[in-house]
């Protein structure tokens, strides 16, 4: 069994780049088994069908539209995803709800996706997240790992100081 971790947005739109964000923080704090792919998929869309349609189970990682103020972290399954990422929050969304319409109207029989995100105060051209997305960021984590390990997946703790190289800094990742 192969579980997609796919973390989403713009980096280069502040809070967009929440789910880029994450998965480097995940990358970086967890070691994850060899059956976890954590893919930066950014706003590539329907380019991901082939990862999606590989995979046995997937958990996207995303800033979305929802009830509650910057930094509120949301979990959606099921039918609650293509819903919510219907509702476009910023233009790479778009490609994500054809994403998950492609991979339903091509008949996987894998569970529906998962989503773990965090509602964004800004989508605007910054390199930053705002400070109540940044301040979300590590529970955001914290729920994926969380979830991966209800999966039956183990994960271990990286040891030591792993910090942000140049390129993931200059990024605000």
């Amino acid at each position: 069994m192969t579980t997609l971790v796919l973390g989403l947005g713009n980096v280069l739109c502040a809070d967009d780049g929440a789910g880029i964000a994450a998965l480097v923080m995940l990358q970086r704090g967890w070691l994850l088994p060899p059956e976890v792919a954590a893919v930066d998929g950014g706003t590539l869309g329907l380019s991901l069908l082939p990862l999606l349609e590989d995979a046995d189970r997937v958990l996207i990682i995303d800033a979305i539209l929802a009830d509650g103020p910057p930094g509120t972290l949301v979990r959606l399954s099921g039918a609650e995803v293509p819903t919510a990422v219907h509702t476009r929050l910023s233009p790479h969304q778009v490609g994500v709800a054809d994403l998950l319409d492609a991979l339903r109207l091509g008949g996987s029989d894998d569970e529906a996706p998962v989503l773990h995100g965090v509602v964004p105060a800004s989508i605007e051209l910054c390199l930053q997240r705002s400070p109540a997305v940044a301040a979300a960021l590590p529970a955001l984590v914290e729920r994926v790992v969380a979830e991966l390990r209800s999966w039956g997946l183990p994960l271990v703790p990286r040891r030591g100081d792993y910090t942000l190289d140049r390129a993931h800094h200059a990024l605000g990742l």
